[in-house]
């Protein structure tokens, strides 16, 4: 059973770099994902989904791809590309992989305006060296599926980073 984990971001780079950082976790094979998603609200609180995998697109190639065959059959290859294309990005757009689209623009209606959330669906992770890797970008756990003790240390780790720099912001500030 997968791990849904949803971390919160003062902005959209950091989400972005904490996913990067995620995804080179899982080259390390310390995280397996089976979707990483950030969430972004803008000034005028509209939600933007940033996917891992764009399934409308990979749709309208595969349907391009057989319209363009079948299309060779009937000796009309153009034709056989725009309604496979067509066709592939619709099935594209109306699947849905990975986290539920409706569930995360929910979640993060609560977000503030500018702010970033990472969704991360987690197959299996080895919990310490994942938590260590996230652990330099701060924010906060928004919502999460982890067992009790998983969601401590990543709590911990994640109020680590953002009390050390809130330490140092008055340090900074008083020189």
């Amino acid at each position: 059973m997968a791990d849904l984990i949803a971390i919160t971001f003062d902005n959209e780079t950091k989400a972005e770099a904490a996913r990067k950082r995620v995804l080179e976790l899982q080259s390390e094979y310390l995280i397996s994902l089976e979707d990483a998603v950030v969430v972004s609200k803008d000034a005028e609180g509209k939600i933007k989904l940033n996917q891992m995998f764009n399934a409308t697109a990979a749709g309208a190639a595969s349907g391009s791809f057989w319209g363009l065959l079948v299309g060779l059959v009937f000796l009309m290859p153009l034709a056989g590309v725009l309604v496979g294309a067509a066709s592939g990005a619709l099935a594209g757009k109306l699947s849905d992989f990975g986290i539920n689209d409706e569930f995360m623009k929910g979640v993060a209606s609560s977000l503030q305006p500018n702010h970033a959330a990472l969704f991360l669906l987690v197959r299996k992770m080895t919990t310490d060296k994942v938590v260590a890797g996230l652990r330099e970008f701060g924010g906060s756990v928004m919502r999460t599926s982890l067992d009790e003790g998983k969601e401590k240390e990543l709590r911990a780790a994640l109020d680590e980073h953002m009390a050390s720099h809130a330490q140092a912001a008055p340090a900074a500030a008083a020189t």
